[in-house]
C-alpha cells in the first residue's frame, strides 16, 4: 500500500481541524502527531459527564474515535478522498469526575480499503479507563 506523501500536521493544526465540529466542542486538544501514531487529550467538565456525576462514555468514545479518525485521515492511501467509521467497540474501565484523560491511538492496519485502529484512553491519575478499537473504510471518488 502507497499513502499519500501528505506532510504531517502539527498538534495544533489537528486541534484547529476540528474547531466548529463535534470535537472542538468538546475540547479535544491533540498533543502528538505522527504517522501511525498520535496523541490527545480532554479536560473534564460538567457538561461531559453523565447524570451520575461521571464522565460519559460517549465522551471518552469522541475522544477515542477523533484521535484515530485523524489518525487514518494522515494514512489515507494516494487517491483516497476520505473515510468512515464502520465499526468501533469500546472496553471501558474506569472513569474521571474532573482533571484531563488522555488518549493515544497507533494504527494496527492501513490497507488500500480499510484501517484498523487502537486506543488507550487514561485517566488524569495515569491509569487505564478505556480500550478503543475501530475499522476505518477508506472512500475513493466514484
Amino acid at each position: 500500500m502507497t499513502t499519500s506523501s501528505r506532510p504531517v500536521p502539527s498538534p495544533d493544526d489537528l486541534t484547529a481541524f476540528g474547531a466548529g465540529h463535534l470535537p472542538g466542542l468538546i475540547g479535544i486538544r491533540f498533543t502528538h502527531a505522527e504517522r501511525g501514531l498520535l496523541r490527545s487529550e480532554l479536560t473534564v467538565r460538567p457538561e461531559l459527564l453523565a447524570p451520575n456525576g461521571f464522565l460519559h462514555a460517549a465522551s471518552v468514545v469522541a475522544l477515542a474515535d477523533t484521535t484515530c479518525g485523524y489518525g487514518t485521515r494522515i494514512l489515507l492511501p494516494e487517491g483516497a478522498q476520505s473515510f468512515t467509521t464502520i465499526e468501533l467497540k469500546s472496553n471501558h474501565l474506569g472513569t474521571a469526575r474532573d482533571g484531563t484523560v488522555t488518549c493515544e491511538a497507533r494504527n494496527v492496519h492501513a490497507g488500500r480499503t480499510t484501517q484498523v485502529w487502537d486506543a488507550e484512553v487514561r485517566a488524569p491519575d495515569g491509569k487505564l479507563m478505556a480500550l478503543f478499537r475501530c475499522t476505518q473504510a477508506v472512500l475513493y471518488p466514484r
